[in-house]
């Protein structure tokens, strides 16, 4: 199953019909996904399941009904285990960015980090999950689908937030500032938390 946050509500690719509770259920081939995607930005849905019996082939058709648009972010642990946060817009969030032309997707991941965040010699790890949420650009809805990577660094020099980005704050955070910042967060990176090997250990 996939999860996909539109305005961090969930919206689910699923193969399997269940009986509704609380939520609705509609099949892709059928439903208008753009009203659909509106009906939920504007609060009058709170959670979707789009049935296809097959998942990835639900993901491709998504894919081709919405512009796609590729990211790349970082889960960057420095060497006491803290793990990399911004604050941006009065919300938690992991530093990534949008693909340049012709780039890798891990080149991405780093330039990114780099960039907001001003943090130096990142060494890149496994690759994790990827995430899914759709946002609305000059009046166009996209399917941002963005690529993390776990990363290292030994870098303990000072912290930049990218301004233009409308970074307010840069901070190594230990488990229980996870826990805490978590709250003001995003679905997108709470469902990173949860589902990776590093959710057991906060």
């Amino acid at each position: 199953m996939y999860k996909v946050f539109v305005n961090d509500k969930p919206l689910f690719l699923t193969s399997t019909i269940e009986k509704e509770t609380d939520f609705q259920l509609f099949l892709l081939e059928s439903i208008d996904i753009e009203q659909l995607i509106t009906k939920i930005f504007n609060h009058r849905i709170d959670k979707a399941f789009l049935y296809h019996p097959d998942e990835k082939q639900a993901l491709k058709i998504l894919k081709e009904r919405i512009p796609v648009a590729k990211a790349g972010g970082g889960l960057v642990y420095n060497k006491k285990g803290e793990v990399l946060f911004i604050l941006r817009n009065g919300k938690w969030d992991l530093p990534k960015g949008g693909m340049d032309k012709n780039e890798v997707i891990e080149d991405t991941a780093v330039r990114e980090v780099e960039e907001e965040t001003g943090i130096k010699g990142l060494k890149v790890g496994r690759k994790l999950q990827k995430t899914y949420h759709v946002f609305k650009r000059n009046g166009t809805y996209k399917l941002k689908i963005t690529h993390w990577f776990e990363m290292k660094t030994s870098y303990d020099g000072p912290l930049v937030g990218q301004a233009e980005e409308g970074i307010e704050q840069v901070a190594w955070l230990n488990k229980d500032q996870i826990k805490e910042a978590l709250k003001n967060s995003y679905e997108n990176i709470k469902l990173l938390f949860e589902e990776e090997s590093i959710g057991q250990t906060l």
